[in-house]
């Protein structure tokens, strides 16, 4: 048994469907290991690279990427670097593959390049989805500071409230607060948080999402900044 960390390839992971390999990955685990050992030389201290069996392997990486607990040891049959040579044509004999007359035909490009083309859709569908996640997540985050905050707005009347303030004043005095609170390009925020609000049937914000969304160019940390500066203020 090696550990999988330990274990290198020179055939290029893209070269296999992903698809495959998540098939024979689940039933590495389910099966509790490889049941064809990998047959790997040494190249190091406990460093070791497929010299059959590159599938295997990395379906047994892919085996410790879903579960590292579980996964982390393969199976292996370790040859020396000298018996290399005759290690592979054994296996070649094994496979009912004649090595010193074996006809290679050449693929199509095409044929080539679809294996890896797919590959790249799977990963980047997966990096997507995983942006995707991670943004609706940070957005939630944001919303509830946004309830939290305004929740936390100290009741100091009408005047005093941010949003009363978004809702009521005019765009030079909009303009003079926000420059206040350090808020970049003051002026033309100004102008077009009084332009969204005559916009509104009722010529005012709901709430402070409903600026977000209304007000062109007012990002989450800018509307936070203004609630957090002009309630202390």
């Amino acid at each position: 048994m090696v550990d999988v960390e330990t274990v290198t390839s020179n055939v290029p992971r893209s070269n296999f469907q992903e698809a495959d390999l998540e098939t024979l990955a689940d039933l590495i685990l389910e099966s509790g290991g490889i049941l064809k050992p990998l047959v790997v030389k040494k190249t190091g201290f406990e460093q070791y690279q497929v010299v059959d069996g590159h599938f295997e392997y990395y379906s047994a990486v892919r085996a410790r990427e879903k579960k590292p607990s579980e996964g982390d040891m393969v199976s292996a049959l370790i040859i020396s670097s000298e018996n290399e040579d005759v290690a592979l044509k054994q296996i070649a004999s094994l496979k009912g593959i004649d090595s010193s007359s074996k006809q290679v035909t050449p693929q199509p490009e095409t044929t080539k390049l679809e294996p890896r083309l797919a590959n790249l859709e799977l990963r980047l569908e997966k990096q997507f989805n995983e942006f995707k996640s991670e943004f609706l997540q940070e957005r939630q985050r944001i919303d509830s500071q946004l309830k939290q905050l305004e929740n936390l707005i100290p009741q100091k009347g009408e005047q005093s409230n941010p949003l009363t303030l978004l809702n009521t004043l005019d765009k030079d005095e909009l303009s003079i607060k926000l420059q206040r609170s350090r808020i970049s390009g003051a002026e033309k925020l100004a102008k077009a948080i009084e332009d969204a609000r005559h916009k509104k049937p009722k010529q005012e914000f709901e709430d402070y999402r409903d600026v977000v969304k209304s007000v062109k160019n007012l990002g989450d940390k800018t509307i936070l900044t203004i609630i957090d500066e002009w309630s202390r203020n």
